[in-house]
């Protein structure tokens, strides 16, 4: 006599499998969504970052003042000081409009970069940018932009979380 096996799954197997399958992607799609709230922080805070850098690096190189002036979000444009042309520009919507952007001191936009690269008066008499912070109210990674007299631009987390002496503490 012959005995044949059954081959596949019992209906309760199949069940369990894509309990677990749904379980597993629920878990991912919210870690996910974090990681990409938290991307957008970080790819406005490193536009904001570059544009600086960029205006810092052009007013050497033209041996001239060169203006960054921060729009709504994380949008800039980076212009020369004496006749106003501009040099390089950021939309809002490039990669990081969930982002939130705050300025120290409140309601400042510009920050004017001379000859040797140092911050200056800018024009107008309007206050410099000292300090600005980057969030998302889904994100967990803020970051801060912090800027000096000297030009020193830098980036950091400032997060209470991270040990004393780390590198990425503000």
């Amino acid at each position: 006599m012959l005995t044949h096996r059954q081959s596949g799954f019992s209906l309760v197997e199949l069940m369990i499998a894509i309990t677990i399958v749904g379980l597993l992607l629920t878990a991912g799609v919210s870690v996910f969504g974090r990681w990409t709230q938290n991307q957008q922080i970080r790819v406005a805070a490193e536009s904001i970052l570059n544009g600086m850098q960029l205006a810092r690096a052009e007013a050497v190189k033209r041996n001239g003042g060169v203006q960054f002036v921060l729009g709504t979000q994380s949008a800039w444009t980076v212009t020369e000081n004496g006749g106003g042309t501009q040099l390089q520009a950021r939309s809002e919507q490039e990669g990081s409009r969930n982002a939130t952007v705050t300025v120290t001191p409140n309601g400042a936009t510009t920050l004017t970069f001379n000859s040797l690269g140092r911050v200056t008066a800018n024009t107008g008499g309007s206050a410099s940018i000292t300090q600005i912070d980057i969030t998302n109210a889904l994100g967990d990674r803020p970051l801060r932009i912090t800027i000096n007299l000297g030009g020193t631009l830098r980036m950091c987390d400032p997060s209470p979380s991270l040990p004393a002496g780390d590198p990425r503490a503000c």
